[in-house]
């Protein structure tokens, strides 16, 4: 699809480097607003605004979960908690909490994560095949990235809850 062709309304997701785009870049359409923007109130842009409207709904979690885009930044932040983190397991759930929120977890919070990525990390090790479609992303072979598919398919389900946290979309 031309994303300046007027006439189409399908949405296709952006490969190579504009995936990992802002959606600043998105191209708008008068005619066929970008679903998630609309649901997270974005101006239909007839006039301008000084202050955008807030809600917040059910809508608007099920996009978050539910979102290719969210899910490919999920695992774009699970490949830096890998990577960029040289310690164990609560080393790495403390950077990805302060890379998503900019404070350190709780000791709740950090046991709760932690309990999150067992109970994945399990599921994933009995499910290869399902792993090996959550790490793959866009394209990129399993066996070119470290790590065996379930941690990567775990820690991405740990970081899609980061990417979630009500305390990261609503910031004031």
């Amino acid at each position: 699809m031309n994303p300046y062709d007027g006439n189409s309304i399908k949405w296709t997701t952006s490969k190579g480097e504009d995936l990992y785009r802002r959606s600043l870049y998105t191209f708008l359409r008068r005619t066929a607003r970008y679903p998630m923007m609309t649901t997270f109130d974005a101006t239909s842009r007839e006039y301008c605004t000084v202050r955008r409207v807030r809600t917040n709904t059910p809508l608007q979690a099920l996009n978050l979960l539910n979102s290719e885009a969210v899910f490919e930044m999920a695992r774009a932040l699970a490949r830096r908690m890998m990577e960029e983190s040289s310690g164990g397991v609560d080393e790495r759930l403390v950077y990805g909490f302060r890379l998503c929120v900019a404070r350190k977890p709780g000791e709740v919070e950090l046991k709760r994560l932690r309990e999150l990525y067992q109970r994945q990390l399990e599921i994933y090790r009995r499910d290869l095949e399902g792993a090996k479609k959550i790490a793959q992303g866009q394209g990129v072979a399993v066996e070119e990235r470290e790590g065996d598919a379930a941690e990567i398919a775990a820690w991405t389900m740990v970081a899609n809850v980061l990417l979630n946290l009500d305390e990261r979309l609503t910031k004031e």
